[in-house]
């Protein structure tokens, strides 16, 4: 990422934001600096840019470039755990440590790149040529199912029922510490860091509303593992709502910290349900929690 830093001069006065940044060499127009400015990439004295705001002469104005992300994903032969498959849909099981499709810092041996292989490039078009087929994400160092669809017509269906909340997403997780309350709703909307636009955080200031469902499954020493439900699917949700009441989740090196033997935050996507789009027929897929995860679970029992 490259960040690049404006004075606003006294002709700059009552600009707009995004006329003024798309006067930037490495912005390419008006459009991408509205885009620029819509993600939270583009501060104004250390604040994240409003839309509308008009520019004043002595503005300090901070446009973060994304690094440019690879043209197209390319099939490879990479293993992939295929829980269900038919003509309009797969359901994977991600391993921990695999990111989903190519972008900036990780161009190839991706989820996307594997699908593309097994698929024989037989995948919905909607989300481009780097991220065929991908109706909703987990991160690099989750674990766990998600749904992939094979043609543009599943695609919108499983996107509707994810924007109308009618998808299944249940996640299991050793957060740090121990809840005062068992069960719980946290509900908190989620932005992009005004400090760190890699990361998220609670805040009222450009964000979405999010909501998360929790249950704690066993206490554990020091820690609990519980079951964490969405009804919303925000970037990076369970982590920042974990952070933000408090019980990081284990080994979540950016909104906790590292936790020995263990790499990244310990999160499984363990099961998910929804609608299928030819069939009519409610489906749920449910996944045995992986090695690194019930290691984590005997340590801490014992």
């Amino acid at each position: 990422m490259k960040t690049i830093t404006k004075i606003a001069l006294p002709e700059n006065d009552g600009v707009r934001i995004d006329i003024f940044a798309a006067e930037t060499d490495e912005v390419s127009s008006r459009n991408a600096a509205q885009k620029l400015i819509e993600g939270g990439a583009v501060f104004v004295n250390g604040k994240t840019a409003a839309k509308n705001y008009r520019i004043k002469s002595g503005d300090s104005v901070e446009i973060n470039i994304p690094d440019p992300e690879p043209a197209e994903a390319l099939p490879q032969d990479i293993p992939v755990d295929i829980v269900y498959e038919d003509n309009d849909l797969l359901v994977v099981n991600k391993p921990k440590g695999m990111v989903v499709h190519p972008a900036a810092g990780n161009p190839d041996k991706t989820l996307v790149n594997a699908l593309l292989f097994h698929c024989k490039g037989s995948l919905s078009s909607i989300n481009g040529v780097i991220r065929p087929g991908i109706v909703h994400r987990i991160d690099k160092n989750t674990s766990g199912l998600l749904v992939v669809a094979k043609n543009d017509k599943s695609h919108l269906a499983l996107a509707e029922q994810i924007k109308e909340h009618s998808f299944t997403r249940e996640y299991e997780a050793v957060n740090c510490g121990r809840f005062k309350e068992l069960s719980g709703k946290i509900d908190a909307p989620i932005g992009r860091d005004k400090n760190d636009r890699k990361k998220m955080c609670v805040t009222p200031v450009n964000s979405r509303n999010a909501v998360t469902h929790y249950q704690v499954i066993r206490e554990l020493k020091g820690c609990s593992y519980v079951r964490f439900t969405l009804e919303t699917g925000r970037t990076h949700q369970i982590r920042v709502h974990s952070a933000y009441v408090g019980h990081p989740v284990l080994g979540d090196d950016v909104y906790g910290k590292p936790y020995k033997g263990l790499t990244g935050q310990c999160l499984h996507a363990r099961k998910i349900g929804f609608v299928h789009p030819s069939t009519g027929k409610y489906m749920e897929f449910d996944s045995e929690l992986p090695e690194y995860f019930t290691k984590i679970l005997d340590k801490l029992s014992e």
